[in-house]
């Protein structure tokens, strides 16, 4: 989606916009390894969990877009894949997500960790930084990993690769300097029109927050060599007749027989498990009763189907400008 479609389908005509004041409005998005900490980050900021998150590389998988909103105006942030060397049609998928992120927007927030070594990783990232033409804010996360006294060594090796507008030593797991990346972040922005109402958080729909949901419990469960090999489809999501219940279907896809029975468990207990867990997080992102029924199928293949990508969300096209 390009930023007029953005415009577009947040309602937001140029009458509409001329009455919200003097406020500043931009797309900024948060770039990085995997595992860098970047959906901790956006979750924090934007004060409730939309991007999920695990320990586990390639947890995200698409661009998912939160909005900051206060007195100044409105930060658009656009998560992305964790940008790594591709090793299927998956892979290839949320690079393309991650890199074409990186010419639509008035900001880059780079996502490091508190090291002064810069391996193949972070160089690809440096090199594909220095051909655009928006303000790079480079952001140490993790910092209550360290001392402060170790941050200055690894803000004078990243100022030698690449000129920074700004540098914001931060932990997103206990928000330390989040505030002031977010000052930050609003002096790069334009002034303009607030692109989303006030009290949206964000453009992903309900049942897309639910499957990510859903695979996130997985991730937390399951051995380190099924999480990349599955996804996650919701069949069904009914609101029950008057009631405050919602009837949700799910099946988790995976690529193995054998992997199908690890999802299962011995009695069931696993997919149990993963299901008691993500209906919990579903009932507080709803406000409501869950009654939430899992299955689990074998797709063979699938992160390398450009057909079955396409059905789990996951389509080339939208990487396209």
């Amino acid at each position: 989606m390009n930023l007029d479609e953005m415009l577009a389908a947040s309602g937001i005509t140029g009458g509409a916009a001329a009455n919200q004041g003097n406020v500043k409005s931009g797309f900024v998005t948060l770039i990085g390894r995997p595992n860098v900490g970047k959906s901790t980050l956006m979750n924090k900021i934007i004060g409730q969990k939309i991007a999920i998150t695990s320990n586990k590389p390639q947890t995200t998988r698409n661009r998912i877009q939160t909005v900051f909103t206060d007195e100044r105006g409105q930060i658009v942030f656009v998560d992305t894949p964790g940008i790594h060397k591709a090793k299927n049609k998956l892979g290839e998928y949320m690079v393309g997500a991650a890199v074409k992120t990186l010419s639509e927007v008035d900001a880059i927030c780079w996502l490091v960790e508190p090291s002064t070594f810069i391996g193949a990783g972070e160089q690809s990232i440096i090199e594909r930084l220095k051909s655009v033409n928006v303000p790079v804010i480079l952001v140490i996360n993790k910092m209550d990993t360290v001392k402060k006294e170790e941050v200055l060594p690894v803000i004078e090796k990243y100022s030698r690769e690449l000129k920074f507008a700004e540098i914001v030593p931060l932990s997103a797991r206990n928000g330390d300097n989040v505030d002031d990346l977010v000052d930050t972040i609003f002096k790069y922005l334009p002034y303009g029109p607030m692109f989303y109402d006030e009290d949206t958080v964000t453009d992903q729909p309900m049942r897309q927050i639910v499957s990510e949901l859903i695979r996130e419990k997985a991730l937390h469960a399951l051995n380190e060599e099924i999480p990349h090999g599955i996804a996650v489809a919701v069949d069904s999501m009914k609101l029950r007749g008057s009631k405050k219940i919602y009837d949700i279907d799910a099946t988790i896809v995976c690529e193995r027989d054998s992997h199908k029975g690890i999802i299962i468990g011995k009695g069931g207990e696993m997919l149990k498990k993963i299901g008691t867990n993500a209906r919990y997080e579903i009932e507080k992102q709803l406000d409501c009763k869950v009654n939430l029924k899992l299955w689990v199928k074998v797709k063979k293949e699938w992160r390398d189907s450009d057909i079955l990508l396409k059905n789990f969300g996951y389509d080339k096209k939208d990487n396209k400008g």
